[in-house]
């Protein structure tokens, strides 16, 4: 069996989720967490064969939070989800340590394939990510102004486009507000941008706004 932790903070979601890998049959659902550190706590003080985990969590999440665990449990394969097919969001996860990518537009039976595929050793992303990620290979282009930042400005960012505020982005990701506005003035800058407005119209531009939950 296939013990998996399901990570991610909507309820209704995890129990999709559940209920998806428990009717292959070959699956375990030892445990469920609704936020990052509910993630480290049970990595910590767990056994598991897969991280089943939401890119977009209170708390610690998403890039910084694959690190973190591949920190405690190197050897934990981790399986991403997101809203984003968008081929620099699966470049970041997988040089963060997670070993497998899906969006959540995503059939059943691909999420199945895809866990088992994982948990067994291998590296899983969907064909049409994985055909951007070759072309993007095979016929560089200059890197796009979102590429430049790092993979804490970049989080930031993508809150920053979803209409969080400051004040909401430092709650979310546990830093000080001096921190969050530090971090915005370089994405300014790296991104040669003036304003917010010019972010966000960026953002749509290039299909990088994901939904933040407060």
């Amino acid at each position: 069996m296939i013990r998996v932790l399901v990570a991610d903070d909507h309820a209704i979601v995890r129990e999709g989720l559940k209920r998806i890998l428990l009717r292959a049959e070959d699956f375990e659902i030892g445990d469920e967490a609704s936020n990052g550190h509910e993630v480290l706590d049970k990595i910590r003080n767990g056994a598991w064969d897969l991280l089943l985990l939401d890119m977009s969590m209170p708390g610690r999440s998403g890039i910084e939070l694959i690190k973190l665990v591949k920190a405690e449990r190197p050897q934990l394969p981790i399986l991403v989800l997101t809203m984003h097919a968008e081929e620099q969001y699966a470049v970041r996860a997988f040089k963060a340590g997670a070993s497998g990518y899906l969006t959540k537009e995503s059939a059943p039976l691909e999420l199945v394939s895809a866990a088992r595929k994982v948990a067994s050793g291998g590296l899983y992303v969907s064909p049409t990510t994985a055909e951007r990620m070759a072309i993007s290979l095979v016929h560089p282009l200059e890197a796009l102004p979102h590429q430049r930042l790092s993979d804490r400005e970049f989080e930031v960012f993508r809150m920053i486009v979803a209409g969080s505020s400051i004040s909401e982005v430092a709650d979310r990701l546990v830093l000080s507000v001096k921190t969050v506005s530090t971090h915005k003035t370089r994405i300014l800058q790296k991104m040669q941008m003036q304003s917010q407005t010019e972010l966000i119209h960026y953002a749509i531009k290039h299909n990088l706004i994901e939904s933040v939950d407060p």
